[in-house]
């Protein structure tokens, strides 16, 4: 039973579906439901069957039915099988426990310092008011360092906090953890896209299964998003995964025939009727934060790195404090914490040099620089995501009207599918479809440029009369002939 990740995660998906499933399936249509490749759903459904005593039914094409009529409990019971799949739950279990501490450690630097500081700004400025002279104050300019943005950040929280209505501060509360508010500030929420190529592959299927196991060119575009010349090379690599194979009509059109994605149990369709229509991709958002909460993350990561930044350059400039001398010319702040630093530690220096110092200020500059560089990544990557999903209406709309297309028209009104630069990217479609079909161009009285893409209008009735031809009748698994639980051929 031993397996790559790679094999056990794509057994743990087709398993997945094999529970849900209501009755048999077939090998197409686990493929269906799962996007996984052919070769590896006939590889791993006998493996399934076997593992989870399966019920197999024969067809009279010859297909084979899987289904699980006495549940999912694994009839693998030896040490070796139990141990692997303890093995799995401890990995999964230390990834989840992995994430969460590195959660609540980055929460704990941040907030771990701030407090740190705060209570040694606090502490400091009582043994200023409570037993120091103004001499001594003015001796040492950090008692004002301190002061000032101790001060300030405390007067602006409590101020805020105060002037909250006292159901907006109880709902406040109650949102998500500290620890994951922290995270999604640093690195985000995740991709909201993880299983954008699942389903993908399952709006192609589904698709090709509603319309007679054929699929064009222009419509695979359609329906993905990629480029004319992108798609071309995209369904090569579907017709390896899923059985399929380019062909040509009488008329000289290439269609892409996937017969193995026919034979199957579940007729259902998945394809909204058949149109063209794919799954459109959501941009990432920075943070799920309210933007008033990431406002107080910065100030208090600019709080640690300003004191960071203080201690470590008092460090380097006014290094061991062993006399009064020493200490009448060091920094107040920085004495009164190098000599109670002084009576619990054997190196004192050191410990303000990197733990209050170089730490702190690799820390902040890092709680700033990732989401910095996140933030210029996603807005390339949204403005990439935008245009994919404008691309797929504006090829819908050529494909349904190829006799008439006014760029102009490519005007959806979801943010998601709008880019920036509208004019543009209505352009780049056009030049995209004038390379594959050569398009005659006219300009009606109103001054509106119009294309006509005669090619593209004959290659659409050579492929619906080539679908035509296909007999849907011929590759339906038909009656059962074999029932491995009746054993009698029907």
């Amino acid at each position: 039973m031993t397996e790559n990740n790679g094999t056990g995660e794509a057994y743990r998906k087709l398993t997945s579906v094999l529970k849900r499933a209501s009755r048999g399936v077939t090998v197409a249509d686990a493929v269906a439901k799962s996007a996984l490749p052919l070769e590896t759903v006939r590889e791993l459904l006998p493996r399934a069957a076997d593992e989870f005593s399966g019920r197999l039914q024969v067809t009279a094409s010859g297909e084979i039915l899987y289904s699980f009529p006495h549940g999912f409990t694994s009839r693998y019971r030896g040490f070796r099988a139990r141990a692997e799949r303890a093995l799995y739950a401890l990995g999964t279990g230390l990834k989840a426990a992995g994430a969460l501490l590195f959660k609540v450690w980055i929460m704990v630097m941040l907030v771990g310092y701030f407090a740190l500081f705060m209570l040694l700004a606090l502490g400091t400025l009582m043994l200023s008011v409570a037993g120091g002279s103004g001499r001594d104050r003015r001796r040492g300019g950090g008692a004002f360092f301190v002061s000032g943005i101790f001060d300030t950040i405390i007067r602006i929280w409590f101020y805020s906090e105060l002037l909250k209505p006292a159901g907006r501060r109880y709902a406040e509360s109650r949102k998500r953890p500290l620890h994951r508010a922290i995270f999604s500030f640093v690195f985000g929420d995740g991709d909201p896209n993880v299983r954008g190529e699942e389903q993908e592959k399952k709006a192609v299927i589904a698709f090709i299964q509603a319309r007679r196991g054929v699929i064009s060119m222009p419509e695979f575009a359609a329906i993905t998003g990629y480029s004319f010349q992108e798609a071309e090379e995209r369904i090569t690599a579907y017709c390896v995964e899923f059985g399929g194979s380019p062909e040509v009509t009488g008329e000289g059109t290439i269609v892409y025939r996937f017969d193995e994605l026919l034979r199957r149990a579940d007729t259902k369709d998945r394809s909204f009727g058949g149109a063209l229509s794919g799954p459109l991709k959501r941009p990432a958002l920075f943070s799920s934060n309210e933007k008033k909460l990431n406002v107080w993350f910065s100030v208090i990561n600019a709080a640690n790195l300003l004191f960071g930044g203080y201690f470590f350059s008092s460090a380097l400039r006014f290094g061991e404090i062993v006399t009064q001398k020493q200490f009448d010319a060091a920094s107040y702040f920085y004495g009164v914490v190098y000599v109670m630093s002084a009576q619990l530690l054997r190196d004192p220096l050191g410990v303000i040099t990197i733990a209050l110092g170089l730490v702190p200020i690799v820390f902040s500059v890092l709680f700033w620089l990732i989401p910095g560089l996140r933030f210029l990544r996603l807005k390339k990557d949204n403005e990439q995501i935008t245009f994919e999903n404008f691309r797929k209406e504006s090829y819908v709309r050529i494909w349904d009207s190829p006799g008439g297309v006014d760029p102009a028209e490519f005007s959806p009104a979801a943010a998601e599918c709008r880019p920036k630069n509208l004019p543009a990217a209505q352009d780049q479609v056009i030049k995209e479809a004038g390379v594959v079909w050569t398009p005659e161009i006219t300009v009606d009285g109103n001054g509106k440029t119009r294309y006509t893409f005669a090619d593209l209008e004959r290659e659409k009735r050579a492929l619906e009369a080539y679908r035509s031809t296909v007999d849907l009748a011929a590759a339906a698994p038909g009656r059962i002939i074999f029932d491995s639980e009746g054993g009698e051929p029907v």
